[in-house]
């Protein structure tokens, strides 16, 4: 059995990490050129005499956020004694978090959390609905406002879908009025355009 476990960045650790030579870091794919790094060092973990492999990711904060006036990077690490190349394993893990907050989404964005029953099939139908649900709002996202843009579920309700409106009907014609001064129309009728343009499903 190997491990992989994301470490807490303590300050004897964050100093550590801060010290790896500048000619350790190996650039990877970012959406920002030269926005991320990853390097590897030993470390003894839990005061343990043996070492594994700690391997660290570090990530420029976006331009002018408040983040990027206080630091100049962003630190993720994590310890594994697995063995393969330095890049891969640190691909391998990113996966698995996104994985996590991928669970932590259906929890806490769409109610997997509260399972309404005693019965393992009732609960079984309910985590159907969470996946259908989840997956609805990440085919919105992607369509909608591009594949750039990252929303929890729970912030893409709060902000595009739960809000209040108005329905009128006049001359046979149906209007929906949104809330004056909504910081988020111009978000939503981007994304209704988008998916009225998605052409119509080809019969089966």
């Amino acid at each position: 059995m190997c491990f992989s476990i994301t470490v807490r960045l303590q300050p004897s650790l964050h100093r550590a990490i801060e010290a790896i030579p500048e000619g350790k870091w190996t650039p990877i794919p970012y959406w920002q050129d030269g926005g991320a790094d990853v390097a590897e060092i030993a470390y003894a973990p839990f005061g343990q005499e043996c070492e594994a492999r700690l391997i660290v990711r570090r990530v420029r904060p976006t331009p002018g956020t408040q983040l990027a006036l206080f630091t100049n990077y962003s630190y993720h690490a994590f310890i594994t004694d697995r063995e393969g190349e330095m890049l891969e394993m640190e691909a391998d893990h990113r996966r698995h978090a996104e994985v996590e907050n991928v669970i932590r989404d259906l929890k806490y964005g769409v109610g997997l959390n509260h399972l309404p029953s005693g019965r393992f099939a009732a609960n079984g139908a309910w985590l159907v609905l969470n996946v259908i649900a989840h997956n609805l709002a990440r085919w919105v996202e992607r369509i909608g406002l591009g594949p750039e843009t990252r929303l929890t579920t729970r912030t893409l309700r709060r902000r595009l879908l739960c809000l209040p409106g108005r329905l009128t009907r006049s001359a046979r014609k149906w209007t929906l009025h949104l809330p004056r001064d909504w910081p988020w129309a111009s978000a939503f009728l981007a994304i209704l355009r988008r998916l009225h343009a998605l052409p119509p499903p080809l019969a089966a």
